[in-house]
């Protein structure tokens, strides 16, 4: 029986949300949680001490752990609700409460309607709204809903039966209508609101609210302006729209993400508007395919290969050429029409980002996992013909834009993939803007005069991300500060450019190495100069920010005045924004898809 490894896991486990599944030996599911944190989460399982009898049960079966990223911890909520009521796993059962999805009802039969909490069956005539992912949420919502509207949510026999206001008037939780405070019309306005905030309609209620924030700012009303900024957010986080749960019809989405020789096919099952079920494969594949290319043959051989069931609509990642062929071939062998689709809106759109971003999750895991790392240090070492096998990788590399902010980055590899804690950034001064040769030298003798001081750990291979001119920079630090043992590997782009056709440059030899395109030695290699290229990055936009004291959102292309002063508006404060989904960043009036997209993007560098 093989042991559940958790330090190997938690080593390579992402601190997104998102759903976690415990497996026993026999591919069971034991239990279904959800996650702020997957990290932090999954890690609490494993602790020494502290833990419940149950727990200790369930960690003791334990044999494999899945995950599924999401957007948020309320879509991570949601989907976990989804599983558990599809698989029913022991510990799931033992320890929570499976009850229906809750909802907002609101009965505008009435002369003065209420807004109140739902569960069961929706026999009563009125409006529903939801599901919400909890009692707790929709509590939260109703009670919103009395600060901002001040609409009842008494039950009928206390509304007819009342001669004077409740306490909820006193404290301007209610307008009153039992006893006719407010008329029929003004009161149904503060419906009718009410209606379109649930609606997803809001933009006009959230549009005065920060006028009036505004305005309540001005006349240094601040305590005033603080409370109107909190209802703003408190507004936001229960209209956040969930890509988890939502619209209608049965759907395959198909994800495909590729990196360093490796490829991911991340599919979700979508049905009844419900996402069921989540499915990660890892195929072997040229480096020279792309992601189009492995999404087509993968369609063709899981729908027409086998008996599966085939839904009535596919959405993919990539644009794919033989789309109208396989969905000709899918309509015939399903009975009826099938659609194939990359460019989609709504909720099909939040299920396609969703899967999407899980394929890039499980990718990273799959790159990081000790025994694919391994093979790939066996095989650089034969690649490289070295006599002993390499311990320690470190990779150099520099960003800047147009010379401002220059940083290095150099990040490590050891026979557990990336080894973060050693990762280290430089910010370069005192070097002509856009010199990359003396920004790496610099980089490079304050890396290695620590080293000759007996900080920090030598590596076996030293990689440059850089052609021979930067492996000279690497080769005169060395020589300079007498250090001799360290293996200079520079990694030169190819012609074109493209991934799989990198040259390694051995300065010892005066060789030019060029890998197959399908070798482990060259995805290693692929692998630590992407993560080296994009801790680079990461640092230097931090690094620019800062010099620049200026917003987070003005270092975003096509956010200019306008669209900043809308987005403060709509949300209230930058970390609003910065917790807020791509679909919710979407409702300002200003900002499209594509832009919620690069704003989210460029607060999330590391995501």
């Amino acid at each position: 029986m093989t042991i559940f490894n958790a330090k190997e896991f938690l080593a390579r486990l992402t601190t997104r949300p998102g759903v976690y599944q415990m497996l026993d030996a026999e591919g069971e599911l034991l239990y279904i949680g959800k996650a702020k944190n997957l990290k932090n989460r999954v890690a609490s399982y494993f602790r020494s001490s502290g833990l419940t009898i149950k727990t200790q049960a369930l960690v003791a079966k334990i044999a494999d752990i899945n995950i599924t990223v999401t957007h948020g911890e309320t879509e991570a909520l949601l989907l976990e609700q989804n599983l558990i009521k599809q698989y029913r796993p022991p510990y799931n059962i033992l320890l929570r409460d499976d009850k229906s999805y809750p909802y907002i009802f609101i009965n505008d039969t009435e002369k003065y309607p209420s807004v109140t909490f739902h569960r069961g069956a929706k026999r009563r005539k009125g409006k529903y709204f939801g599901p919400f992912p909890s009692g707790t949420a929709v509590r939260e919502t109703l009670n919103l809903l009395q600060k901002i509207f001040q609409i009842r949510q008494c039950d009928e026999s206390f509304f007819k039966n009342r001669s004077r206001p409740c306490l909820q008037h006193q404290i301007k939780r209610c307008s009153a209508p039992c006893v006719e405070l407010i008329d029929p019309v003004q009161y149904n306005i503060d419906i009718n609101h009410a209606i379109m905030f649930l609606e997803g309609k809001s933009t006009k209620i959230m549009s005065d609210l920060a006028t009036e924030m505004e305005s309540a700012a001005a006349t240094l009303d601040f305590e005033r302006a603080a409370m109107l900024r909190d209802q703003i957010q408190s507004l936001q986080h229960t209209q956040e729209q969930q890509s988890v749960i939502g619209g209608s019809g049965n759907a395959d989405i198909v994800g495909c993400a590729m990196q360093a020789g490796a490829v991911c096919i991340y599919q979700m099952f979508v049905r009844g508007g419900r996402v069921i079920g989540t499915k990660a494969l890892f195929p072997k594949v040229s480096v020279e395919e792309s992601e189009a290319d492995v999404i087509s043959a993968f369609l063709a051989q899981w729908y027409l290969s086998a008996n599966r069931e085939i839904p009535e609509s596919i959405i993919i990642s990539h644009e794919i050429e033989d789309a109208q062929v396989l969905q000709e071939a899918l309509s015939s062998k399903r009975g009826a029409k099938l659609e194939i689709s990359a460019n989609v809106r709504g909720n099909r759109a939040g299920w396609q980002r969703l899967t999407q971003t899980n394929a890039e999750q499980q990718l990273a895991n799959q790159l990081a996992s000790k025994q694919n790392v391994y093979r790939r240090f066996v095989s650089l070492q034969k690649c490289l013909n070295l006599e002993v096998m390499p311990k320690r990788l470190e990779c150099f590399d520099i960003s800047h834009s147009s010379g401002e902010a220059t940083v290095a980055s150099c990040v490590v590899f050891d026979h557990n993939g990336p080894l973060k804690t050693d990762y280290r950034r430089f910010n370069i001064e005192g070097v002509t803007a856009g010199d990359d040769y003396a920004a790496m030298h610099q980089a490079l003798m304050r890396r290695f005069s620590r080293l000759k001081k007996g900080e920090g750990k030598k590596p076996d291979i030293l990689f440059i991300d850089g052609g021979k001119g930067q492996v000279t920079q690497a080769l005169d630090v060395l020589k300079t500060l007498e250090i001799f043992d360290i293996q200079v590997i520079g990694i030169a782009k190819g012609v074109t450019r493209k991934p799989g056709l990198e040259t390694l440059i051995n300065p010892d030899t005066n060789q030019e190495i060029e890998l197959p395109v399908d070798s482990p030695g060259l995805h290693l290699v692929q692998h630590i100069r992407d993560e080296s290229h994009r801790f680079a990055i990461t640092g230097h936009r931090a690094r620019r920010g800062k010099a620049r004291q200026r917003s987070k959102l003005e270092d975003i292309a096509g956010v200019g005045p306008k669209r900043r002063r809308e987005l403060l508006k709509h949300f209230g404060s930058i970390p609003s924004i910065e917790s807020a989904g791509i679909e919710e960043i979407k409702k300002v009036s200003t900002i499209s898809t594509a832009l919620a997209e690069d704003i989210y993007a460029a607060l999330h560098p590391d995501q």
